[in-house]
């Protein structure tokens, strides 16, 4: 299977997490809006997605991925199971541990880490609190699923673990429906949330595990024990961690911030769900396919081949994110007033949700670039290096958020995480490029160039366009006309950029051909 081929089976499975997470968002502001319980449940439930992220997905994707790898080249399925049985055994009690404490330490981490402004309102501080512990065991179900999904990836079977996030969506959206329907209050509805939270993440882990069985392998349990190979998971992982999660502490950061200005947080995370989708329908593609393949491909020692996976993939975020940010930067308010506008939903939260969405649009290249730079480093062991670059970054975000958020509210957080992100993505390119890791391409440098010149003209269509379909979709304007106008405008806008990339030579169908008929490194090797 090609990289194309790959990215868009992960990227296709996880465009249908996220359209499913819009479902949930849009039923979200209609029950909660970005009211005080609104505020609770996101600040509660940002934690333990915080320490899924630290944990689960950014330290085993980096460090637990090219050493399942290895094992599987080193001494073939055997060998991978029981290095995977020996980590289980070691994760499962980290977990557990971990979970004990931080249930007992949630008022302690409530008041002085996720959301210091509600230190003053005992009712949300008490609710916080409870909603925490409810929904942080969902931390040990995720961490468990991240090391299956990553054996998945690593066996070349994607899909499993890249549809296993609908189901949190598929279960918040059936407590949504349940709360709306029987007339739930705002309270009742975010208690509904928590414990589908909890749900969800049991679910989750089930379907991964399935999956892992179908792949041929097995995993029972062994008693914890620091076998070298996993004192060098532990070596690697805790960097890759707090680096993997660069953009969970980012938000985090600027949640703690936010927390003392009522509807701040929501908007936030309203406006986060909207951009979510092509960086995790991109970038979380990019990022899970391309650190399997390029281990293999340096554990192989083919060199030219791990750079020729880079750039392509380079060539592949920037030619889909460019467009993506010029249409968020233009088109923030009309997609908001369409997917929220309702219930207890208003103009002036559009407005708000709005110009935070516009500026995280343009922070959508950089987000995704690091998912496509990051394997570069971890492929080859080295997750010291992208640590640093993470550690000047939360520095930067946290320095511009105090400094911004008195003057501009949550567009000032929005700011701070979006200079965070181009700067980490400069430290990670110019490092690959100064160690010889990456290897610099002048046509690729012009077809970025000539990529951005067509997302102008994208930019330049959308513009005259909304001037004449402003009244289908103004506020007072039915929603089916304004989801239809919304949904020509898009696709017309795809027409123009697609037109322009290909007349000017940003994209050319030979380029997409080689890269849809690449056949990867061990194909190669099995003919030759």
């Amino acid at each position: 299977m090609s990289l194309v081929k790959k990215f868009a089976t992960v990227g296709g499975a996880t465009l249908g997490s996220r359209i499913f997470g819009f479902a949930r968002e849009t039923l979200m502001a209609a029950a909660l809006g970005t009211g005080p319980m609104a505020d609770v449940f996101y600040a509660a439930f940002r934690f333990p997605n915080l320490f899924r992220r630290l944990f689960a997905e950014g330290a085993f994707n980096a460090a637990f991925v090219p050493l399942f790898a290895k094992e599987i080249e080193a001494n073939g399925t055997d060998g991978a199971k029981r290095f995977s049985e020996e980590v289980f055994g070691v994760l499962f009690s980290v977990l557990l541990l971990i979970t004990i404490v931080m249930e007992l330490a949630m008022p302690l981490l409530v008041r002085f880490v996720i959301a210091p402004g509600f230190a003053d309102d005992p009712e949300k501080f008490s609710i916080t609190i409870r909603m925490a512990a409810v929904m942080f065991p969902y931390l040990m179900c995720m961490s468990l699923t991240a090391m299956m999904s990553g054996m998945l990836n690593s066996l070349h079977h994607f899909f499993a673990a890249a549809i296993a996030p609908v189901f949190l969506n598929v279960v918040m959206i059936g407590a949504l429906f349940y709360a709306l329907y029987t007339g739930a209050d705002p309270l009742a509805t975010a208690w509904y949330l928590s414990f589908g939270v909890l749900a969800a993440g049991v679910l989750q882990l089930a379907v991964v595990y399935v999956g892992v069985l179908a792949a041929g392998m097995s995993i029972g349990f062994r008693f914890p024990k620091m076998t070298p190979n996993v004192k060098r998971l532990l070596i690697l992982a805790v960097p890759a961690a707090v680096t993997g999660g660069i953009t969970q502490i980012n938000q985090l950061i600027g949640q703690a911030i936010a927390s003392s200005r009522d509807g701040a947080i929501a908007a936030l995370q309203y406006a986060d769900r909207i951009y979510q989708l092509p960086l995790g329908v991109v970038g979380v593609a990019v990022g899970v396919v391309l650190l399997p393949e390029l281990a293999r491909a340096l554990k192989g020692g083919h060199l030219r081949e791990a750079g020729n996976l880079q750039n392509r993939s380079i060539e592949f975020v920037l030619f889909l994110t460019i467009p993506a940010a010029f249409a968020l930067w233009i088109l923030s308010d009309e997609i908001i007033r369409v997917l929220y506008e309702r219930g207890a939903f208003h103009q002036e939260n559009t407005a708000v949700v709005g110009s935070i969405l516009a500026i995280y649009g343009i922070g959508l290249p950089a987000f995704v670039l690091i998912k496509a730079l990051q394997p570069g480093f971890y492929a080859r062991e080295d997750t010291k290096t992208p640590m640093r670059f993470s550690a000047i970054a939360v520095a930067t975000n946290c320095a511009t958020a105090l400094t911004l958020f008195p003057y501009m509210g949550a567009p000032g957080i929005a700011v701070a995480e979006a200079t965070a992100g181009w700067i980490s993505t400069m430290l990670l390119f110019t490092t690959l490029l100064r160690r010889g890791h990456l290897t610099w391409e002048w046509a690729l440098a012009k077809r970025t160039v000539l990529l951005i010149v067509a997302a102008a003209v994208m930019g330049g269509a959308i513009v005259f366009l909304k001037q004449h379909f402003a009244p289908a979709l103004a506020s007072g304007a039915p929603l089916l006309t304004k989801i239809g106008t919304l949904g020509l405008l898009i696709a017309i806008a795809m027409l123009v950029y697609f037109a322009a990339a290909f007349l000017i030579g940003g994209a050319d169908l030979g380029m997409i051909r080689r890269n849809l008929n690449r056949k990867p490194v061990a194909a190669k090797d099995a003919q030759n």
